[in-house]
């Protein structure tokens, strides 16, 4: 057989078979398909005929070439089959197949948040890193490994989340005798991150200490305003970082973050204090025309600054407020605007928190006007401890 007479081979009503050499055949369909197949006998027994691919995509050499390899097994009186089945396993179990499978059950019925971060853990960090090897051959070192680069860009955090998830995942796998062991729980988790406390506030004085070390750092201006109004925003890091100029009315002295980029798809509108709106205006002039509030100040200013650059900012400051996070800033907030009384579902409105049942739904306008008074108490509140310290103003009201 020659690649012109194959080329030459039409469609017939019926499909039908021309051979090669040696078992292999190709077999030309009514839709004009040709496939290459692999016929053959063990044990003196016919058995089925094995598909190698479709022609062109696999050549008559490399046709050949398969059917050679198939031909030493049956030789050695070995199924050619059984070996096509191994490979199709071993692909099955790469820790990217496996993991989306197993991931796919783990997701089920679970919350929108839940769903988006572990896909975020697999698509993100553990495909790009580990995903085409073999379940049975990643060791603890490829985890750690992961998890150092986790680390790097700012977010211990997910680094710990990572292990953590995989540890599960391996967990299942073992049960199931996918493999012998579980390479994640050769991490002790200590040394990847220390969980996050979820009851962490700051205290008046710390809020005073840790605003007083972010003025009085090295950081680029931009980044010690990104901080504070990470404070008196009461926002996420990411929907103040990545918030474009379209989002502001200066006028009406609001922000409405799009439903895009807040955690649970819904629209959050912040009203400005006099700080915060002081700080907004500045960051526009220090934004060289860039269509971010906060622009990328390597390579383009067409992009928002990186995720991290917060984090980093506040690891390199000499301040003595231990155990301490960002997203403390938005637990800090709300635990001291209970203590001055203001109302509850105001304030876990102004945290972009849902409130159910018929609250949620009226007296929207009286919520407004009591989230303008929280938000602009909040900022007063925070300039009184960054001032406690014969500290000359940085923002204050006139």
């Amino acid at each position: 057989m020659t690649d012109t007479k194959i080329r030459s081979l039409k469609p017939r009503e019926d499909r039908y078979r021309v051979s090669d050499m040696g078992g292999l055949l190709i077999e030309v369909m009514p839709s004009g398909a040709k496939i290459w197949r692999y016929r053959y006998q063990l044990h003196g027994v016919r058995q089925p005929t094995l598909t190698i691919g479709n022609y062109p995509d696999i050549s008559l050499a490399d046709a050949r070439k398969q059917r050679d390899e198939w031909a030493v097994l049956v030789a050695r009186g070995e199924s050619p089959k059984r070996a096509v089945q191994a490979v199709k396993t071993a692909h099955k179990n790469t820790v990217k197949v496996f993991g989306l499978d197993w991931l796919d059950d783990q997701i089920k019925g679970k919350s929108d948040s839940y769903v988006k971060t572990m896909r975020r853990v697999f698509e993100k960090d553990v495909i790009p890193a580990i995903g085409q090897m073999p379940l049975a051959e990643v060791k603890p070192a490829d985890i750690l490994n992961l998890c150092d680069r986790i680390k790097s860009r700012g977010s211990p955090q997910m680094a710990l989340l990572t292990r953590n998830v995989l540890r599960r995942m391996y967990d299942f796998a073992v049960a199931r005798q996918m493999v012998d062991t579980n390479p994640a729980t050769a991490l002790v988790a200590r040394f990847i991150a220390t969980a996050e406390s979820r009851t962490r506030a700051l205290s008046a004085k710390e809020i005073g200490d840790v605003m007083r070390s972010i003025y009085a750092s090295d950081a680029r201006r931009g980044v010690k305003l990104a901080l504070h109004l990470l404070l008196i925003t009461m926002v996420r890091k990411t929907e103040l970082t990545e918030a474009p100029w379209t989002e502001f009315d200066f006028d009406a002295g609001i922000w409405d973050i799009h439903a895009d980029r807040m955690k649970k798809d819904k629209p959050h509108r912040v009203y400005l204090s006099d700080q915060a709106k002081a700080m907004f205006l500045e960051l526009k002039r220090l934004s060289n025309g860039s269509a971010y509030v906060f622009p990328s100040t390597h390579g383009s200013e067409d992009r928002p600054i990186h995720n991290s650059t917060l984090n980093q900012a506040i690891r390199a400051m000499a301040m003595d407020v231990q155990h301490f996070v960002l997203h403390d800033f938005r637990r800090t907030a709300s635990t001291h605007l209970h203590e001055m009384g203001h109302s509850s579902d105001a304030i876990e409105l102004a945290l972009a928190h849902k409130i159910t049942g018929i609250k949620g739904v009226y007296n929207r306008a009286e919520y407004a006007n009591q989230r303008r008074v929280i938000l602009q108490a909040w900022a007063d509140f925070v300039d009184a401890q960054m001032h406690t310290a014969t500290v000359t103003p940085i923002f204050s009201r006139a």
